[in-house]
């Protein structure tokens, strides 16, 4: 059997459910999906109460709002946060009918529509925004020691990107 090296050791030197659970990088990549699963909750439920709205809901409104006008394609609004077309559809729908986005002509071919930020879409990003930013800063920056914070962010920004660029797009 070939060895694969990693950074916690020898894939081969597991051989028991304990070397498992306890395998150095197991228990890193643990953390990391242990941290950002709390986190999502903190910060999404935060949205939530403060500003009525879902964490995927501001997501999209962050989408949608670095994409400016004329607006994105439902397909790039759901490769962008991975989901499926029906999915990303039924999310526009919930959004289209609360006034914070709208469908409009795709200047650029007749058949299709985009989606695009309203005026209340675009006031309710900056409100949740603020509250976000201040949650980011209470809940995940505060804890980390401040000369690490630009490093961690930008360790995060690498692994973010090659994830992106292993997932497939969409046709």
């Amino acid at each position: 059997m070939a060895t694969e090296e990693s950074g916690g050791g020898s894939v081969s030197a597991i051989s028991t459910a304990r070397e498992a659970a306890n395998d150095e990088l197991v228990l890193a990549f643990g953390r990391l999906q242990g941290a950002a699963n709390r986190l999502e909750y903190i910060l999404g439920r935060a949205l939530e109460v403060e500003c009525g709205i879902t964490h995927l809901t501001f997501e999209v409104l962050l989408i949608l709002g670095r994409a400016g006008e004329p607006g994105l394609s439902m397909r790039a609004v759901a490769q962008e946060q991975v989901l499926t077309t029906g999915g990303a559809t039924r999310l526009v729908d919930r959004m289209e009918a609360a006034g914070l986005v709208e469908r409009v002509e795709d200047p650029g071919d007749r058949r299709g529509r985009l989606v695009r930020l309203t005026a209340l879409g675009e006031e309710t990003v900056v409100a949740a925004s603020r509250v976000h930013v201040a949650n980011i800063e209470r809940y995940f920056l505060a804890p980390l020691p401040e000369g690490d914070r630009e490093r961690f962010a930008e360790d995060l920004r690498i692994l973010s990107h090659a994830a992106r660029d292993m997932l497939p797009r969409l046709p």
